[in-house]
């Protein structure tokens, strides 16, 4: 979701207004279903400790709080924590299943394997690289738990501006293999292979599971305000397409997912 990392990567509390209207998009919405849908169905039905660490304006935090379990989120934007805090405030029947503290990725106050499942969603791709990013996060991911990483997809570089008629900025992605760009919010954001995150995983102790691809089809339609009807017709295909190939490979956003072995 949004950024908790070095004191070099942005502030989201910036670009607030223009996440929120985002989030409450057609694109926003595929990425925050399909996500929560599939951290829900690992993490099964009893009641789990989840961390999201960049939790932005809490929209994950709420929805897995919303679903029974305790979550605690993390945000290094100022401005972005107190919009989730209003947020959990509103919904006064999750809010003593949720904490909020300021925090960064590097520097995480929690014990090793202190966590069912650790969400890092929408952060990576924010800082310099994932290598670091994904030990400090492969630590607290708790015995037979998930680590669930979303970042900008490197299979996908060019697609977007392809599909969005700008063919010279795609040719000139393509060709290079760009690793980063600047995104819908005016953002600098890098990518990385599903390969290279599942190497990553492995070399901290997880197994990876099957990758999914996110916005396959609708990444390139910024201003998409579907109706509900239209948006749900969407995200049966999206999500049907999301974990096979050569599908997944086209979405804008890889979305990994790795578990800790459990203990006999």
């Amino acid at each position: 979701m949004t950024a908790a990392s070095s004191s070099t990567s942005p502030d989201f509390a910036t670009v607030g207004s223009g996440y929120a209207a985002y989030s409450g998009g057609g694109r926003g919405r595929l990425r925050h279903d399909i996500t929560a849908h599939r951290v829900l169905a690992e993490i099964g039905e009893r009641p789990a400790r989840l961390l999201d660490v960049g939790c932005g304006d809490g929209e994950m935090v709420l929805r897995l709080a919303a679903a029974g379990h305790q979550v605690c989120g993390v945000e290094k934007s100022p401005g972005m924590l107190e919009a989730a805090a209003q947020r959990v405030a509103a919904v006064p029947e999750i809010a003593e299943r949720v904490t909020l503290s300021k925090g960064d990725i590097y520097t995480l106050p929690f014990d090793d394997t202190a966590f069912d499942a650790v969400v890092c969603h929408g952060v990576v791709m924010y800082l310099a690289d994932s290598v670091t990013p994904i030990a400090h996060l492969a630590r607290l991911v708790a015995d037979g738990g998930i680590l669930s990483v979303l970042t900008k997809n490197r299979l996908a570089v060019g697609v977007r501006e392809a599909l969005s008629g700008d063919y010279a900025s795609a040719w000139a992605q393509i060709e290079s293999g760009q690793a980063a760009g600047v995104g819908n919010l005016g953002i600098t954001t890098r990518s990385d292979t599903p390969d290279h995150l599942d190497n990553l995983a492995r070399a901290n102790g997880l197994t990876p599971l099957p990758w999914q691809g996110v916005r396959i089809f609708h990444d390139h339609r910024t201003d998409w305000k579907p109706t509900e009807e239209e948006y749900w017709a969407t995200l049966e295909t999206e999500w049907a397409t999301s974990s096979r190939s050569l599908y997944r490979e086209l979405g804008r956003l890889v979305y990994a997912v790795t578990r800790r072995a459990a203990t006999a």
